[in-house]
C-alpha cells in the first residue's frame, strides 16, 4: 500500500485498525488484550501514524517486546517508510503530553483501570455485612507497596495490583491473578493490596488466606456442622485474597465450596485476588468451572528479577537494617544469587550476622565465603563496563570509540557486539545498556542486537569471533 497523507482521524483509525487485525493474529489474546487493545489513533499525515498511549513504561515494553512486530505490520499496512509516534496521555493527568517517536509503544492500561470514578461506597457489600462478626485479616503489614521493589520482572503485576487496591471490584482486573515461581515475592504482593484497600478506606472487610487454610476451615465446619457460618463468614469479603491456589488440587469438595464462594463474590461486586505457581490453564487437578473462572480477570505473572532489581533489592534491605554494604558486595551477591529473592535476602542476612559474629569487615572475601555456602560457581560480577573493555581489548581499540559517535564500520561492529554482549549477559534493561554506550536509546540497542543475530546466521567466522570473545569474558569472572 502507499503512502497517503491525511490528518483525519477516521483513517488513522482505519489504519491502525488493520495493523490491529494482523497483530491479533500473531500473538496471545490475553496479551493483545492488555498491550494492544488500549491503544487509541489520533493522526496519520504524510506516513507518520501517531497513537495514543498512558505511560513511558508501555512505550518502552512495547519497544521491547513487540518492536519487530509492530515494525512489520506499519510495513504491510501502510508501508514500508511508514512512522509510529506515540503520544504519551496518563489516564489521570489531563493536560500533559509527551510525544514519543518512531517504532512503538503502548500503555500499561491497569493504571487507567484504577481511576474510573467508582468510590468503595459503590460496592453493594460494603454496609451489608457491617453488623457481622469482625474479620482476622491475617495480613502481614510489612507487606506494603512502598517496600515492593518495582522490576521489569514485575511491572505488570504490580501495576495491575495497586489497580486493584486502589478500587477494589471497579476494575476489569476481577479476579486478579499473581503467578510465579517461589520466593520472587508474590505473597508480598498479593498481601500488599489487602494492606493499602484497608489503610485508605477502599474495602472494609478484607482477608487473606492460604489455600490451605480455606480447605482446614471448611473440613472444620463440616465436622463441627457449621457450614453455613463458613459460607457467610467468606462470602462476606469485600476483598478475598487466597494465596497457592494450585493447592486446590485433588480436593474435590474444597474447589466445590470455592467455586460457589467465588460466584457470589464475583457477582456482588467483589474483589478476588489469587496467586499460584503457575497460569490457571497450566493447573492440573483443578475443576474447569474454576480455571474458566481464574481467567475471567487479568493474570500476570513475576518473573525472576533482573540484576538490576537485585541490587535494588539488597540495598533497600540493607538501608531498612540501617547496614552500610559497600555497594561492590551488593553487585556481587546480585550478580551470583539470581532465581529467588528469599534466597537473595538470606544471603544478605547470612552476611552480616557471619560479619558481626566473627567481627569482620563486610567485603567482597567475606561475601564469597558466604556465597560459596548458597552457590556452586561463584563468579565475579559482570558489568557493561568490563563487557566493553574486554571486547575494545579484543578487536585493539580504545574503549572510549565504543561510547563515540563515530559510524566507522570497525567501531560500529565492535560497538554491536559489546551491546549485544551486554544484553546476553548483564541482565541490564535495553535503556540502561544505551546509558552506557554515549547515552544511546534503547531502540539502538535492539537494533545492535538483531543485526548481530543476522550476522551470526549467516557467517560463520563472525560467530567465531563472537564465542571468542564470550569466553574471555567468562575466564575473567571466574
Amino acid at each position: 500500500m502507499s503512502l497517503v497523507s491525511s490528518v483525519a482521524p477516521k483513517e488513522a483509525e482505519r489504519l491502525w485498525s488493520e495493523c490491529l487485525a494482523l497483530i491479533q493474529q500473531q500473538i496471545a489474546s490475553l496479551s493483545y488484550k492488555t498491550w494492544f487493545e488500549p491503544i487509541k489513533a489520533i493522526s496519520f499525515e504524510n506516513g507518520e501514524l501517531s497513537v495514543q498511549v498512558p505511560s513511558q513504561f508501555f512505550y518502552e515494553w512495547l519497544e521491547e517486546h513487540y518492536y519487530v512486530l509492530i515494525k512489520n505490520t506499519l510495513a504491510q499496512i501502510i508501508g514500508g517508510e511508514a512512522r509510529l509516534t506515540y503520544v504519551v496521555i496518563p489516564p489521570d493527568e489531563e493536560g500533559a503530553t509527551d510525544v514519543v517517536p518512531l517504532v512503538q509503544q503502548q500503555s500499561i492500561h491497569v493504571i487507567a483501570e484504577s481511576h474510573n470514578g467508582k468510590s468503595p461506597g459503590d460496592s453493594p457489600a460494603s454496609s451489608k455485612h457491617d453488623n457481622l462478626q469482625p474479620v482476622k485479616t491475617y495480613l502481614n503489614p510489612r507487606y506494603i507497596f512502598n517496600n515492593f521493589i518495582k522490576g521489569d520482572s514485575n511491572q505488570l503485576a504490580r501495576a495491575a495490583a495497586l489497580a486493584v487496591g486502589n478500587n477494589p471490584g471497579g476494575t476489569s482486573f476481577n479476579p486478579l491473578v499473581i503467578y510465579g515461581g517461589t520466593g520472587l515475592g508474590k505473597t508480598h504482593l498479593i498481601q500488599a493490596i489487602g494492606n493499602y484497600a484497608l489503610e485508605n478506606g477502599k474495602s472494609k472487610r478484607v482477608c487473606y488466606v492460604s489455600s490451605e487454610k480455606f480447605t482446614i476451615d471448611f473440613v472444620d465446619a463440616i465436622g463441627a456442622d457449621t457450614m453455613r457460618d463458613f459460607s457467610n463468614y467468606y462470602r462476606s469479603m469485600d476483598l478475598l485474597i487466597v494465596d497457592d491456589i494450585q493447592f486446590f488440587a485433588g480436593k474435590e469438595k474444597t474447589q466445590d465450596s470455592f467455586f460457589h464462594t467465588f460466584n457470589t463474590l464475583h457477582q456482588e461486586g467483589k474483589q478476588i485476588v489469587l496467586s499460584s505457581d503457575k497460569p490457571p490453564k497450566e493447573l492440573r487437578g483443578l475443576d474447569e468451572r474454576l480455571i474458566s473462572r481464574f481467567q475471567w480477570g487479568l493474570t500476570a505473572d513475576i518473573q525472576p528479577p533482573d540484576l538490576e532489581t537485585r541490587t535494588a533489592i539488597l540495598r533497600k534491605k540493607s538501608e531498612d537494617d540501617h547496614i552500610d554494604v559497600p555497594q561492590e558486595v551488593l553487585d556481587f551477591i546480585a550478580a551470583n544469587v539470581t532465581s529467588n529473592i528469599r534466597e537473595l535476602e538470606g544471603c544478605l542476612i547470612s552476611l552480616l550476622a557471619k560479619a558481626s559474629l566473627e567481627n569482620r569487615e563486610i567485603n567482597i572475601d567475606l561475601a564469597r565465603d558466604v556465597l560459596r555456602l548458597v552457590v556452586s560457581d561463584v563468579r565475579s560480577p559482570i558489568n557493561v563496563e568490563e563487557i566493553q573493555r574486554l571486547v575494545a581489548e579484543f578487536f585493539d581499540l580504545p574503549v572510549d570509540l565504543l561510547r563515540a559517535k563515530t559510524r566507522k564500520q570497525e567501531i560500529v561492529n565492535a560497538r554491536q557486539i559489546a551491546m549485544y554482549l551486554a544484553k546476553e549477559m548483564t541482565n541490564c534493561s535495553l535503556k540502561t545498556i544505551g546509558l552506557h554506550f554515549g547515552g544511546r536509546d534503547h531502540s539502538t540497542v535492539i537494533h545492535a542486537y538483531q543485526s548481530v543475530e543476522d550476522q551470526l546466521k549467516l557467517d560463520t567466522k563472525y560467530r567465531d569471533t563472537l564465542q571468542s570473545i564470550k569466553r574471555k569474558i567468562e575466564n575473567t569472572i571466574r
